[in-house]
């Protein structure tokens, strides 16, 4: 025979246990039930239902029936009823109500209440009371004009969502009423758990913070603390960075943030006041989006809402104000790379040569360390660091932008003496943005972003992708190039959308954004003749202003500078021609693709680079077709090898191999 599953026992006290000495709000809720239905019972014992109610009133009559004995216990409540009558006094519970919630909450910890309601509710079944029932009982506190089953389910208790009514098919006497887990618990002293909330930072790891953050924080928190109901909008691209601010002025508030990322806020309100907590709404907004903050019945208090930079947030006061989250300064970033990776010179080095936020900075510290422990190291060095930004942000980007991780050195960018100058000037301009305008007048400081926008023109295969790769690898920066499948889409407002998203992600981990045929994207405002124009025109407009508002480097490739829009190149900080390259450069690309594996003379090079008139791209092609063959055939790569890879890239292109190459 199958051994008897172990049954634990729940809280229920036999008939013959004595009533305690010190009354509770259940006990006067349950002595009220049992003046009301056991005034009839004769000398013959009591089921036990029936028992466990009369133990209750004999705890609370102390003569004159137990609605005597409630306003005195209501002055002096038991500590563990305390909770319940100060949410009651600030959100305006009725007795009814209050003594109600009690019932309701007794059901979900006490057996025996359960058991005492599905005896007195028969043949109707449930352990939960019904609205007529506790009508019925509890109709001596209620005032003379208030109908006691109304005043329950359309009172403040119920509207709140600290009481839900169940069974929307029966009728109204039938219904019955629960207390809701997450506030039971709250009620007894618990956080509990809330559906779609998070209560703390949970498992994410606390972000340090700078100090200009953290009396920022402070600030905020006074001015929150003013008002009743007052909202504040905390704008960033770093979720931890974002819930530790938020958990900064939660403290500064005497509270605790709970993160909220559910529309359903039926008796959010009721929970926060019992347990302290500061509600963080965790929003997701494209460009020209809108987002209603939800109402909180029975709770006055601040409320937060953390979201990205873009989107409008609103309360019922109206638009909700906001705080856009700085990069910290470079002494302050400093200190924090300190407490992210150690004290050192390699902490002032990348406090200056990167602008990252407090976030990102304990981010890469954490996967800096790790990479340096798997190493071997004690303490992360600067090519850990570098690794971990080129390998930490994939997720982060999401699918909008995929990584291009491959370090270009100088060697491989063979360019000509003017483009040579252009992108030197480029890179001094990429590392000096952080406080490029300190010495300068306000009219050069006033509209200043610290972001670099630059646009590579250029026939395909002159070096335009190897020039970003290049600075990239100088400014030791990840190199990011945008999908723009991914991006674009046929409905109205998603490419926008998207692009913020990428472009607040980015700014956050301050990568380099490559947007290959940019003109794709960024292309001329045409007339307006339908619908349709009107809305590409509103897309670009807005592209222009988010690519000159951008705060990292953004580069742009395009095959001809005659496809953007000419309010476009003002936004430019750079634009640089990448022409065709000339004899003395090919042959430099020829050197440079070539190595030293092959057995070209230098009058072979000097006819290659003479004869073959094309950009790197190309020369990258034909060497690489030759190295096929060579290998194949087990020797290096010969002169005829090259030639017959120039073969193979001219005819892709429709064209003769030129004369001086032939036979």
């Amino acid at each position: 025979m199958a051994e008897s599953p172990t049954v634990i026992p729940l809280r229920s006290p036999a008939p013959e246990t004595p009533p305690a000495a010190a009354p509770t709000l259940r006990a006067f809720a349950l002595a009220a039930v049992a003046e009301t239905v056991c005034g009839d019972i004769g000398p013959a014992a009591p089921p036990p239902e029936l028992a466990f109610l009369l133990h209750h009133l004999r705890a609370v009559d102390r003569g004159g029936g137990w609605a005597a004995g409630l306003g005195r216990y209501l002055a002096a409540p038991d500590p563990g009823d305390a909770p319940l009558v100060r949410l009651a006094d600030e959100i305006g519970l009725t007795t009814v109500e209050t003594l109600a919630v009690a019932l309701a909450a007794a059901v979900e910890d006490d057996v025996m209440v359960g058991r005492a309601f599905a005896h007195l509710q028969a043949p109707l079944g449930g352990s939960r009371p019904t609205l007529s029932l506790l009508a019925a009982c509890l109709g001596d506190v209620a005032p003379a004009d208030v109908r006691p089953i109304e005043a329950l389910a359309t009172g403040a208790a119920v509207r709140c969502g600290l009481l839900t009514v169940l069974g929307d098919a029966l009728p109204l006497p039938e219904r019955t009423v629960a207390v809701p887990l997450h506030l039971c618990h709250a009620l007894a002293g618990s956080d509990g758990i809330w559906p779609g909330g998070t209560v703390g930072l949970g498992d994410l790891p606390e972000v340090p913070l700078p100090p200009s953050a953290a009396r920022e924080a402070e600030r905020h928190a006074r001015a929150l603390s003013a008002q009743p109901r007052q909202a504040l909008a905390l704008r960033t691209g770093s979720a931890s960075e974002g819930r530790s601010v938020a958990r900064a002025v939660a403290a500064a508030l005497g509270r605790r943030p709970v993160f909220v990322e559910t529309e359903q806020t039926a008796g959010l309100g009721p929970w926060l006041v019992l347990r302290g907590l500061l509600p963080v709404f965790c929003l997701e907004l494209g460009p020209g989006e809108r987002k209603m903050l939800p109402s909180l019945p029975a709770y006055t208090g601040p409320v937060l809402a953390l979201c990205g930079p873009d989107g409008t947030v609103e309360s019922g006061a109206g638009t909700v104000p906001g705080w856009l989250l700085p990069v910290p300064p470079r002494d302050e970033r400093q200190a924090l790379w300190h407490e992210a990776i150690g004290p050192g010179e390699l902490a002032r080095q990348l406090a200056r040569d990167h602008r990252h936020g407090a976030g990102q900075i304990a981010h890469l510290g954490r996967l800096a360390r790790h990479r340096g422990a798997l190493e071997g190291r004690g303490e992360p060095t600067r090519e850990d660091v570098l690794a971990a930004s080129r390998g930490g942000d994939a997720a982060a980007l999401g699918a909008l932008a995929q990584p291009l991780p491959m370090s270009i050195p100088d060697g491989a960018l063979v360019a000509g003496q003017a483009l040579a100058a252009e992108l030197d000037m480029l890179l001094l301009r990429c590392r000096m943005r952080d406080g490029l305008t300190d010495d300068l007048g306000v009219s050069s400081s006033v509209r200043y972003t610290p972001g670099v926008r630059a646009l590579f023109v250029g026939p395909s295969g002159t070096g335009k992708t190897l020039a970003a790769g290049w600075l990239a690898t100088r400014l030791g920066l990840p190199l990011y190039r945008v999908d723009l499948a991914s991006v674009t889409s046929k409905y109205i407002g998603e490419t926008e959308k998207n692009l913020a998203q990428l472009l607040a992600r980015a700014e956050q981990a301050e990568v380099v954004l490559l947007f290959d045929e940019a003109d794709s994207l960024f292309g001329k405002r045409t007339e307006v003749r339908d619908s349709n124009d009107r809305f590409a025109n509103a897309q670009t407009n807005y592209l222009l202003q988010r690519i000159e508002s951008f705060d990292g480097i953004a580069l742009l490739t395009s095959n001809s500078r005659t496809r953007f829009d000419s309010a476009f190149t003002r936004r430019l900080d750079a634009i640089i021609e990448f022409p065709l390259p000339g004899p003395e450069e090919r042959r430099g690309l020829w050197e440079a693709h070539l190595g030293g594996g092959h057995t070209l003379q230098p009058r072979d090079l000097n006819r290659l680079a003479a004869t073959a008139d094309l950009g790197g791209g190309h020369i990258r092609n034909a060497v690489l077709a030759a190295a096929a063959l060579a290998h194949d055939a087990g020797r290096a790569v010969s002169f005829n090898d090259v030639v017959q890879g120039l073969f193979i890239e001219y005819r892709k292109l429709g064209k003769q191999l030129p004369v001086g190459l032939r036979g």
